[in-house]
């Protein structure tokens, strides 16, 4: 080989690590580039006396002050956006008595994430039984939680099942919006046969993509048209209804 055709080689090489470099530097800033929760909702959640509320970068424990049941639900947060974000919409399972831990997912989006169920459910050691959950893409990570003896059940907000669940014993609560524009109903529908038979499929009527936490705009989402009060009233009758 002659020296120019070495040089060559040695040039192409050294760009492409470069676009690499690049690359996975553009990645890491998008993924890191979050939706943050919306100031009021937390503060409800934060002032309510029936709620013990423990809050890092990377996780939520929200867990009953009294009467908790033992039971308990890993709640893993939609792409790029911020697990307080959803605090709010879940603190009447807490009110309850169920125990929520909400997950930020490694790099912020659910498919990434590699840890085991057990390095959340950790986090709260005085539950006893667990049910698996998620929004959007943290849905889609949280239905390969599911698919494990330890899992009692599984909730999906504007998500569906990757995985093949419906020969499964689990109890399933499917939460979707009628004005979601990501995950539209017609989506919802179609992955329905991933889910057991018995699965509880509710359509929120007004709800878009965006109304299942508390983030602001979400882009190529819908309308929105229901209360932020009257969406936490429906994620909360519908769950605990299901669950118990």
């Amino acid at each position: 080989m002659t020296s120019r055709r070495r040089g060559a080689l040695r040039a192409t090489a050294a760009v492409l690590v470069a676009a690499i470099v690049v690359g996975a530097s553009g990645f890491l800033v998008y993924a890191n580039v979050t939706s943050a929760a919306e100031r009021e909702p937390l503060a409800e959640v934060a002032d309510d006396p029936a709620i013990s509320l423990d809050y890092s970068r990377d996780s939520v424990v929200m867990a009953p002050t009294s009467d908790a049941n033992g039971e308990g639900l890993v709640f893993i947060a939609g792409a790029k956006i911020e697990p307080v974000a959803y605090a709010y919409k879940l603190s009447g399972l807490v009110d309850a008595g169920y125990t929520v831990v909400i997950v930020r997912p490694f790099l912020n989006f659910g498919l990434f994430e590699t840890r085991p169920l057990s390095a959340f459910t950790s986090l709260a050691p005085d539950v006893s039984d667990w049910f698996v959950g998620g929004h959007s893409l943290g849905g889609v990570k949280a239905c390969m939680y599911a698919d494990s003896p330890d899992v009692k059940g599984l909730v999906l907000f504007g998500s569906y099942c990757a995985n093949d669940l419906s020969d499964s014993e689990l109890t399933v609560v499917s939460l979707s919006g009628s004005a979601d524009g990501l995950s539209t109903p017609a989506k919802i529908d179609a992955n329905a046969k991933a889910l057991p038979a018995d699965t509880t499929f509710v359509e929120i009527e007004g709800a878009n993509h965006a109304a299942f936490g508390d983030y602001g705009l979400q882009a190529g989402d819908g309308d929105s048209s229901i209360d932020d009060s009257d969406m936490r009233d429906i994620i909360t009758d519908t769950i605990t209804g299901a669950l118990q």
